[in-house]
């Protein structure tokens, strides 16, 4: 029973986190997890326009990657391993942060530890940094998102190896209205 209640208190806790985050940013999570986890037909579920239909066809193909990332995550002493690792997963940053749909590390995190699991926070900062700070981003749009990542989750000891809980999913409004 102790355990069904700290899952419920740990999936709680992360509803209340993605709560927190923008609408814009919300839609964006639940967008990029259908496309990355392949869990709907993003195309008819998520495009509202013809421009959308463009960005979801870059996202399909720019989370090609996440199948190798999944499988190559290289443990904390890795050495010379991590460089295809974190080349790959700082490209992916580049590209969701370019999309100027995340503000920040912690929505960033929230999505990426559902993309590729929890072997991957310890190379969150690290990669969510090189993404953050590359040059196609406007000055100022690398300045808000390189003071959104705190000195805690930048210097952590350690980090959980616990799976998220709650994976959020595509609402509609209209049906709930009705």
């Amino acid at each position: 029973m102790a355990t069904k209640n700290n899952t419920t208190s740990l999936s709680i806790a992360e509803m209340r986190e993605f709560a927190g985050f923008s609408p814009c940013e919300q839609r964006f999570i639940r967008r990029n997890l259908d496309i990355g986890l392949g869990r709907c037909d993003a195309f008819k579920l998520w495009a509202r326009n013809a421009s959308e239909n463009v960005d979801i066809r870059r996202q399909y193909v720019a989370y090609q990657d996440l199948k190798v990332l999944r499988h190559t995550m290289p443990g904390a002493d890795a050495g010379e391993s991590v460089s295809p690792f974190m080349g790959q997963l700082s490209r992916l940053a580049a590209f969701d942060l370019a999309q100027e749909r995340l503000d920040g590390f912690s929505p960033f995190r929230f999505l990426y530890e559902r993309l590729l699991g929890p072997e991957v926070r310890p190379w969150l900062p690290s990669a969510f940094c090189a993404g953050a700070a590359m040059p196609h981003l406007r000055p100022a749009r690398r300045k808000l998102l390189l003071q959104s990542l705190s000195e805690a989750a930048a210097t952590a000891p350690a980090w959980s190896s616990r799976p998220p809980t709650f994976f959020p999913e595509y609402v509609d409004l209209a049906d709930e209205a009705a």
